[in-house]
């Protein structure tokens, strides 16, 4: 199975299966001398695990993570890393029922005919959970970013038809909905409760912001920054949508209200009085802050009655069992964080490498 690894210069492959023995992670390219303890990883890794609140998967996962290779008296050695963290509470006997059965909305029935052959048990590697490795890989990336300055955060903007207006970052953690607008916690929590007691579940968006981007990362044409952010956020699982600055609704608008102009203000800074284009022009950064959207679907997993054909291409009827998240953006945060930081640091290290300056850690 091919596409398993992300990126050319600090290059990660996942592997592992939702309901085998582990998951992990194996980076190749990251820099030497950079103080790294798993703790560093499991900080990222609590934000996504299972079983946080009652708005998440009841999957009892300390999803703790143990560093193999690549790291000697607390510092990284310039060879691969390789992580893992172990399955604790997989429920295996939970997906029986419907082994034969391909589930709505799920890659079972696209595994089937690629393949021929599928792991059942939670998807395998279609299952979000191997998403651990992503984070796992992409807190070593902010590890390094933020030596540079560059900081990613990202926050629930919306869920259902619900949106949220304001943005206090110092709120985002201390909800466990991860949204970013206080004033609407009661409404978006009261409609995730809803769908769940209904053995339904509720989509929504997620924005991410990356600050202190220096201009010049990406490369034309087919290398743009633009695109490989929106490879990287759709390879996530259940995005269905994706823009960059003013996106979609950059359509309903002119050229001279979108264009964002230029001037030079302190110490003869470039700066630009409008940010439409979401940090990115042409596929390169432009120094602005980097600003993406994407759509998450509601979870496919739910104990509403659906019908569904077997392997046989009989008509069934089925009823999803199980540990899901009635709301899937929570969780998608850091994740959508990680692939973003990952991204970058990936440009990065190609300005550098091209301009034969070695990276500083």
């Amino acid at each position: 199975m091919p596409g398993n690894s992300f990126g050319q210069f600090f290059r990660i492959t996942s592997w592992g299966e939702s309901h085998g023995k582990a998951l992990g992670v194996v980076i190749d390219g990251c820099p030497a001398g950079l103080k790294l303890q798993e703790e560093d990883i499991q900080i990222e890794l609590d934000r996504r695990k299972p079983g946080q609140s009652r708005y998440t998967t009841k999957r009892n996962e300390p999803d703790k993570v143990t560093i193999m290779s690549g790291v000697f008296k607390g510092q990284t050695t310039g060879t691969p890393i390789s992580m893992m963290i172990v399955n604790s509470d997989a429920i295996s006997k939970s997906y029986s029922g419907f082994k034969d059965i391909y589930r709505p909305g799920h890659a079972d029935y696209s595994y089937d005919k690629k393949y021929g052959f599928r792991d059942y048990r939670g998807g395998g590697r279609s299952s979000n959970r191997e998403t651990v490795a992503r984070v796992a890989a992409g807190a070593i990336a902010k590890k390094i970013l933020n030596k540079y300055k560059i900081n990613t955060f990202g926050f629930v903007s919306q869920i259902g038809e619900i949106k949220g207006q304001k943005i206090s970052k110092s709120y985002i953690e201390k909800n466990p909905l991860r949204i970013a607008d206080k004033s609407k916690f009661s409404e978006m929590s009261k409609l995730v409760d809803l769908v769940r007691q209904e053995g339904d579940s509720i989509g929504g968006i997620i924005e991410v912001r990356t600050n202190g981007v220096p201009a010049g990362l990406g490369s034309p044409v087919f290398e743009k920054i633009d695109a490989k952010l929106a490879s990287a956020i759709m390879s996530i699982g259940g995005v269905r949508g994706f823009e960059i600055g003013s996106g979609f609704s950059i359509a309903e608008r002119k050229g001279s209200e979108v264009n964002d102009e230029m001037q030079t203000k302190i110490k003869s800074k470039v700066e630009f009085k409008s940010n439409n284009s979401g940090g990115i022009l042409g596929g390169i950064t432009n120094g602005n802050e980097i600003i993406l959207r994407f759509a998450l679907k509601p979870t496919s997993s739910i104990s509403k009655t659906q019908s569904s054909i077997n392997t046989k291409g009989q008509n069934k009827k089925l009823k999803v069992t199980g540990r899901h998240d009635p709301c899937l953006c929570p969780r998608a945060v850091p994740i959508a964080e990680a692939m973003v930081n990952l991204v970058i640091l990936d440009c990065l290290m190609e300005n550098q490498l091209t301009n034969l300056k070695k990276i500083s850690i």
